[in-house]
C-alpha cells in the first residue's frame, strides 16, 4: 500500500506551496475541500438545504454557492459553522473513500497527499500514515490573505479567528514547518522531508504517527466527559 501523508494548518499558511513541491516529486493530491465542494454543486440535496439554511444570496451567477459569501455567514461562527456542516453531509465518507480509493490502486512504493485545514480535529489523520502541519505567524497569514484573496483587515481577521492556533494541533502532528521565511526556504524544507520520510517508508522504518495517539486520547477523554446514563 502506498504511504498517505495527511497536511493540515491554517488557512493562507502555505500547504498549497508544500502539496505542489510533493505533487513535482512524484506523489498523488486529493484536497479535501475540493472533495467538500463537490458535495454541494448545483443539483445536490446538499445545496438545497444550504439555500434554505442560508438564502438564495449565496447562489452566484453562475448557479454555484459563492463560497466567499457563505464563508461571510459562518467564519467565526460556530453555530453557524455546524449548521453548514450538518446541511453538507457526510463529509468523512467522501475523504475516507479518497483515501481508500488510493489503498487498493497505488503501489507499496507511492506516496499520495489529503490536504484539509481541519485535518486533525475532524479525524481524517485516523486514515494516515504521517500528519504534516504548516504554520506561520499570524501577521504573515493576515498578509497573505489580504493580498491574495482581495479580503478586507476584518475579513481576514475573521478567517483567522475561525480557525485553531497550531500550537493545538502541533502534539498530533509528525512534523511541522514554519512557513515565514522566504518560499525557497520553505520549498527545501518540504523537499527534504518528503525524501527522509517516503525513504523510511519504502525500507519499513517509519514510526507509526502521532496522531493515532492523539485520537485515541480524545476519544477517551471525550468518553469520560460524557454524561453517563
Amino acid at each position: 500500500m502506498p504511504l498517505i501523508i495527511g497536511l493540515t494548518g491554517a488557512i493562507a499558511t502555505g500547504k498549497s506551496t508544500a502539496s505542489e513541491v510533493m505533487v513535482r516529486l512524484g506523489a498523488a493530491h486529493s484536497d479535501a475541500d475540493k472533495l467538500v465542494h463537490s458535495l454541494y454543486e448545483p443539483g445536490t440535496r446538499a445545496f438545497d438545504r444550504i439555500v434554505d439554511i442560508f438564502g438564495s444570496e449565496v447562489v452566484g451567477q453562475n448557479g454555484y454557492i459563492d463560497r466567499k459569501i457563505l464563508g461571510s455567514m459562518v467564519f467565526g461562527k460556530p453555530e453557524e459553522m455546524r449548521k453548514l456542516t450538518s446541511a453538507i453531509g457526510n463529509i468523512n465518507e467522501a475523504v475516507k473513500k479518497a483515501i481508500d480509493t488510493w489503498r487498493y490502486s497505488m503501489g507499496k512504493n507511492e506516496v499520495a497527499v489529503i490536504e484539509a485545514v481541519n485535518l486533525i480535529e475532524a479525524g481524517y489523520g485516523r486514515w494516515c500514515d504521517h500528519v504534516w502541519l504548516v504554520a506561520c505567524e499570524e501577521e504573515t497569514a493576515r498578509k497573505r490573505l489580504i493580498e491574495r484573496n482581495n479580503l478586507t483587515l476584518e475579513e481576514a481577521l475573521q478567517r483567522i479567528g475561525s480557525q485553531r492556533p497550531w500550537e493545538q494541533r502541533e502534539p498530533a502532528s509528525d512534523v511541522v514547518f514554519f512557513n515565514d521565511r522566504d518560499e525557497n526556504w520553505f520549498v527545501s524544507r518540504i523537499h527534504d522531508e518528503f525524501t527522509r520520510v517516503t525513504r523510511l517508508w519504502r525500507e519499513g522504518k517509519l514510526p507509526p504517527s502521532k496522531y493515532h495517539e492523539w485520537w485515541q486520547a480524545r476519544q477517551e477523554s471525550e468518553a469520560q466527559s460524557s454524561p453517563q446514563p
